[in-house]
């Protein structure tokens, strides 16, 4: 019998993961502080529910609890240890720009060809978003194509949408990619080695057929041209600012990477190895920031000098390959004059223009350095502390550039959304959802392994769009599968099914269907582009359609020959 509670608490479910998807923001005037801007969305949304179930007794301090401490095998404090630490170490590789440099020698190989340009892009962000996941993938290559299609006259949506769906696809390979691999190897007791063995051929088959549709959708010459005038010769050691990290931080990553597939067969829990490498990178980074400040080989700090964000380097590299291909006999600039040369860059077309980087939680406001002298009816008891902890802030970015540029590009959000969402599935199963959902799920499968590999694939898609983002729909899907008590292999095989489903369910209809969609539309929204929904969606769906048809299709597949 369901319950008014139960059906109090699914309403609010999807109602916070409608204002997960589209948040509503209003001003609120605040005591001493002013006006201030309100927003229910990502982070406050699910909070507000949980709050207004456990008021409402729908929910008590037991869900609570299990959906923080964790229940059946997943602990949602474990997934988030590990991705943040992966995080922090894939991010400060980033920083010291290696990817950008990877980006601007593929650029060179593609030459004026139009065909050859997009493949070759399309592979090294899919190389990339496959060993450290999407979120550095959208950090630089989004910045990257902004400036590159800017300065090449090419229409921006076919390279972006091309790299979103790359990252997106590329990141079901390994465990570390995405949350929600973390969610099922928990959450299904998947060896992490075996998870990459399970999703290989899936991740395979949907990069091919999504870069297929892709070309077709794109075939016209004002998407993708034959041929087009490139940008010039563009140097790699210009955006490579920190050879010695680069090198080592890859050698670090690699080695954290083996360890961890090494001691899963051991069942070491992942993050108990993870967290010590993130914990040497950020000693190393910390001793080696220090040296380097102290040699002189960063700048040292001076409060009249703004820093210059990590992608102004990117537009002036594409300013100086365009000024060279018109001008040869100009001599190369350093990238470290930028920071002298103010005069040249307030003189810069508005297409290279960029805001400061870095994106503070992925999504949500930025982490103010404030540059400007506060409102003056700002009491002087509160402007002044704020003006010296920006001085201190900003002295010791300068002192530490490496972590304190990646500190705020780490996911923090995870950590409240996570919980949250683990939480308020919580109460629907404390008020017998789940339950309800797997004899669905029973009764439409007849616990066969294809009608449930089919079934999970497609309502795991549909769900990543109206369940607020990914990981709130694994998280649903995995207590479905569970409660449902299919057989081992039937199981098994509805985990590599949702493996998929969330990882090309991020492309998608909606922004919110993963967090690092959200991290992408907010980057470009910062630059001046501004991709509208129903436009997302529309580039989307051949590309969905066609990854989950081939995705699902070698899953099955999979299945027969193994079971």
């Amino acid at each position: 019998m369901i319950s008014r509670f139960a059906i109090v608490t699914l309403i609010l479910f999807f109602l916070s993961a409608i204002f997960v998807i589209q948040s509503l923001s209003f001003h609120v005037p605040l005591p001493l502080i002013g006006r201030r801007k309100v927003t229910i969305g990502l982070v406050t949304a699910p909070i507000m529910a949980i709050m207004i179930l456990w008021a409402s007794q729908c929910l008590g301090v037991t869900q609570i609890r299990n959906g923080i401490v964790g229940t059946d095998n997943i602990k949602p404090y474990n997934i988030i240890i590990l991705f943040i630490s992966f995080a922090y170490m894939a991010i400060t590789l980033d920083v010291t720009g290696i990817f950008q440099a990877a980006a601007f020698w593929v650029s060179n190989k593609g030459g004026s060809s139009g065909h050859k340009l997009y493949l070759y892009l399309y592979l090294l962000l899919t190389l990339i978003s496959m060993v450290v996941g999407n979120d550095p993938v959208f950090l630089f290559g989004t910045a990257f194509l902004v400036h590159y299609t800017a300065a090449t006259g090419l229409d921006p949506d076919a390279w972006l949408i091309s790299e979103f769906a790359a990252a997106n696809t590329a990141s079901m390979v390994l465990f570390v990619g995405n949350p929600t691999n973390v969610v099922i190897c928990e959450g299904f007791r998947i060896n992490n080695a075996a998870f990459t063995a399970y999703t290989i051929l899936p991740f395979i088959a949907c990069s091919i057929a999504c870069y297929l549709v892709l070309m077709l959708q794109y075939r016209s010459e004002n998407h993708v041209p034959r041929k087009f005038k490139a940008s010039g010769h563009l140097n790699p050691r210009e955006v490579l600012r920190d050879p010695v990290s680069a090198i080592l931080g890859s050698i670090w990553l690699a080695i954290c990477l083996i360890a961890v597939i090494v001691l899963s067969f051991f069942h070491v829990d992942a993050w108990k190895v993870v967290l010590p490498f993130a914990g040497g990178k950020f000693i190393f980074d910390i001793f080696w920031d220090h040296y380097r400040y102290s040699t002189g080989k960063i700048p040292k700090f001076d409060e009249n000098r703004p820093n210059v964000a990590d992608d102004r380097n990117v537009a002036a590299a594409f300013r100086r390959a365009t000024s060279d291909d018109m001008q040869r006999d100009s001599a190369p600039q350093s990238i470290h004059t930028l920071q002298n040369d103010e005069d040249a860059s307030a003189n810069t077309p508005k297409q290279f223009e960029s805001s400061t980087l870095p994106y503070l939680n992925s999504t949500l406001q930025r982490a103010p350095v404030p540059t400007t002298p506060p409102r003056a009816t700002t009491p002087r008891s509160i402007r002044e502390p704020r003006r010296r902890l920006s001085s201190k802030y900003q002295e010791l970015a300068a002192h530490f550039p490496t972590f304190f540029t990646a500190l705020p590009r780490l996911p923090f959000i995870l950590v409240p959304f996570a919980f949250s969402q683990f939480i308020l599935i919580e109460a629907l199963e404390h008020q017998g959802w789940i339950d309800i959902f797997a004899g669905w799920l029973v009764t439409a499968s007849n616990k066969q392994i294809m009608p449930v590999v089919w079934l999970i694939g497609v309502f795991g898609v549909i769900l990543c769009n109206i369940s607020g983002t990914s990981i709130g729909a694994t998280i649903l899907l995995t207590k479905i599968i569970r409660a449902s008590n299919f057989r081992e292999d039937t199981a098994r095989a509805a985990a590599v099914s949702l493996a998929v489903a969330s990882n090309i369910g991020a492309v998608s209809f909606t922004f919110s269907a993963s967090l690092g969609g959200l991290l992408w539309v907010a980057i470009l929204k910062d630059k001046g582009i501004k991709i509208k929904q129903w436009k997302f969606a529309m580039w989307n769906t051949l590309p969905l359609i066609a990854m989950t048809s081939v995705g699902l299709g070698v899953v099955s597949a999979m299945m027969a020959v193994l079971y």
